[in-house]
């Protein structure tokens, strides 16, 4: 029997750690083998839940030696130095989005991951979403002819926490959600934008980081794509957001409604409506991916790279909107 990949979480900080750790116990040859948390109540609580052992030290001398692999869910400002020690114990990395706050980050950890020789994914469950494949499947046997525009949405609720302080996050709604659309574009186009204009605010709730903008993101081959990442959905909205696109090719349009597989529950007491999803579970898949990468010794569907990619997006948007000029993505 193979033995399984054993995936340690670093941080229980971000929103996605409990859907990742759901989906290590349900995919086969992979294991949930421990849990570390700067924060040692909150780790631990997570760890006991999952009844895997807390690790207090990562610096400690055999703190690396259970797991093969290290799934990364912490604050983004902490991705690269978790990504870096990771690297250099050998362990093979999957990393929430964004893959960083600066690009230079970005760079340090795809090459530490290139010299150590270890899969560095990013994760983009939208890549492995069926509809989002099918949309990709549209595009690339031409259904849709030559694309010439896009149209997109990434919105939200404002999340909790961490997210509302730049320093953490490195940035609000930009950073949070053009990254998912800019891969999602990229793997369809298979193609590199070049240019990026934006107009940002935090007008929705007035807090320290951005929740409120609309990009205009031209790709090299001229197709030009228009984004609202804004976190303008209220706290009654029955999910956290949306994802959608319409792109438009030289033989017709296409549209994607990546969240669109669902039943809506309208409750007779007074509670907010539900959306009740079905459908393939895109987290499920990305770890599946991520465990067969490592065991392949391949590419994941989405790599360090894809990330640094989409994250240059987010940052050249930023700089768009303080200069007020179209910004230049640095690759």
């Amino acid at each position: 029997m193979t033995a399984p990949i054993r995936c340690a979480i670093l941080s229980s900080a971000h929103v996605h750690t409990a859907a990742y750790a759901d989906a290590l116990r349900q995919v086969p040859n992979a294991a949930l083998a421990a849990i570390w948390d700067d924060n040692a109540d909150r780790g631990r609580a997570f760890a006991d839940h999952y009844n895997v052992p807390f690790l207090a030290d990562l610096r400690a001398p055999a703190a690396w030696d259970e797991f093969d692999a290290v799934v990364i869910t912490s604050e983004n400002s902490r991705h690269a130095a978790l990504c870096l020690e990771a690297c250099r114990a050998g362990k093979h990395v999957l990393c929430e989005k964004p893959l960083a706050t600066t690009n230079e980050d970005a760079a340090a950890m795809v090459a530490a991951a290139d010299t150590a020789g270890v899969v560095l994914a990013t994760a983009f469950p939208m890549r492995h979403s069926l509809p989002a494949i099918a949309v990709k499947r549209t595009i690339s046997d031409g259904g849709i002819g030559e694309v010439l525009a896009v149209r997109s949405t990434n919105h939200g609720k404002m999340p909790p926490g961490w997210f509302r302080d730049p320093a953490l996050a490195g940035g609000g709604a930009v950073m949070d959600h053009t990254v998912h659309v800019v891969d999602l574009l990229r793997w369809y186009l298979e193609d590199e934008p070049v240019e990026v204009y934006a107009e940002i605010s935090n007008g929705f709730h007035h807090i320290a980081v951005d929740d409120a903008a609309f990009l205009t993101i031209t790709f090299r081959s001229g197709v030009v794509v228009t984004l609202d990442p804004s976190w303008s959905r209220p706290a009654s909205f029955p999910m956290w957001g949306d994802l959608t696109l319409e792109i438009a090719g030289t033989k017709g349009t296409v549209g994607l409604d990546a969240f669109g597989q669902k039943v809506v529950r309208y409750p007779a007491e007074n509670a907010p409506s539900e959306w009740l999803g079905y459908g393939a579970d895109a987290d499920l898949a990305l770890i599946t991916d991520f465990v067969a990468a490592v065991r392949e010794r391949r590419a994941p569907a989405a790599t360090g790279r894809d990330g640094a990619r989409a994250l240059a997006v987010a940052l050249a948007a930023y700089a768009s909107a303080k200069s007020g000029q179209p910004e230049v993505i640095v690759p």
